[in-house]
This record gives structure tokens, C-alpha cells and sequence, in this order.
């Protein structure tokens, strides 16, 4: 848990509003009719993503988040999480429709029940891998988070538990795999490292 004196939250909460401002101002800029605004949170694992894209939302009216753990095809699953995101969500999204997807269930390791997102002038995706490839396109706004790997690997166990240790390093292969050559942080509009 963060606190407003805690330098974490202090980083988070700065980029959250340079986040909600350009978002808003690429909102201004859209043509009547059209789908929402989309905003990109991405980096690695236990950078600060939700943590982000909750205050993001908070200062965007409550705008819907979709989490790309609900749609990561389990542990190996990173990059074919993408084109997923952009048919179930991204694509729909920018032509007016209302997005679905159908959440992964991570303990049957199959996907499961559809997931309708709410209208709104805004909607938020956060995860790793979300504004890779044939999703950067889609949004309006894309933030990298990161932090050091230590304690990356500290807020993932203290997050997801000690089940997440044993595939630590190989989500993490997967991640580096993806964002280097993708050049996902250079492609960013806002950068934070918490």
C-alpha cells in the first residue's frame, strides 16, 4: 500500500494527471461518433500498471479499465494476448462498438465467461504487452511504467503471491522478448519509473 508521502505514489500520482491531460486533449481532437479514447498502460511486471491506471480512471470520470491478465492465454501467453486485445477490444473500441472479451480463468487455465466494457468517453488498458505491435495504432495516449527488477519481483509476490515466483523469469523473457524489439518504452508518450 502506498501513502501520499510515499515517493512511489507521489510518481503515479504526477503521471496520472499528465495522463488524464492528454487524454483529454486527444479527446478534444476527435471527430463526434466515434469510439472512446483510448489510453495505454504498459511495462513489466510489478512496475505500478493498475496502480496507475486506477488513478487514471479516478481523473477521468471512473473510465472502464481492461486488465490484459484477463486476457494473457496463461503463463506463456504474452505476446498472443495481442491480437486478442485488438479483435475483442481495440478494434471494436475505434469503431463505436462496445468492446467484450472473455477473461482468461488463470486456476481452470481456459478462457471463461464474456466481459462487456461500459460506454465511456475514455477506456483504459493496462498490462504488459498492451501497446505492442498492431495495438500502438489504437491509442490515443501510451505510458511506459517500470521500476527496478528487484523490486519489480518484490511487488509481483507481495501482489500475485508465491504461486508467481516459479514463472517470474520466464514471463520476464517473454517481456524482454517483446519489448525490445518492439521498442514499446520508446514509443511511449509519458515514461515513469516507480
Amino acid at each position: 500500500m502506498t501513502t501520499d508521502d510515499d515517493p512511489t505514489s507521489r510518481a503515479l500520482t504526477g503521471v496520472a494527471a499528465s495522463t488524464a491531460a492528454l487524454a483529454r486533449a486527444a479527446h478534444g481532437r476527435r471527430r463526434r461518433n466515434r469510439g472512446p479514447t483510448l489510453i495505454g498502460i504498459d511495462g513489466p511486471s510489478g512496475g505500478g500498471k493498475s496502480a496507475l491506471a486506477e488513478l487514471v480512471g479516478a481523473a477521468l470520470d471512473n473510465a472502464p479499465i481492461v486488465r490484459m491478465d484477463d486476457l494473457y492465454p496463461g503463463w506463456d501467453g504474452l505476446s498472443g494476448s495481442v491480437p486478442r486485445l485488438v479483435r475483442w477490444v481495440l478494434r471494436p473500441a475505434a469503431h463505436g462498438r462496445t468492446p467484450r472479451y472473455q477473461r482468461y480463468d488463470w486456476s481452470r487455465g481456459r478462457y471463461a465467461e464474456w466481459r462487456e466494457m461500459r460506454r465511456h468517453r475514455y477506456l483504459i488498458v493496462e498490462g504488459a504487452g498492451s501497446t505492442t505491435g498492431r495495438a500502438r495504432g489504437y491509442f490515443a495516449v501510451r505510458v511506459f511504467v517500470d521500476a527496478d527488477p528487484d523490486e519489480r519481483m518484490r511487488r509481483a509476490l507481495r501482489r500475485d503471491g508465491e504461486m508467481f515466483r516459479p514463472h517470474w523469469a520466464r514471463w520476464a523473457r517473454q517481456e524482454a522478448a517483446l519489448f525490445g524489439p518492439d521498442r514499446t518504452r520508446q514509443a511511449a508518450h509519458l515514461e515513469v519509473i516507480t
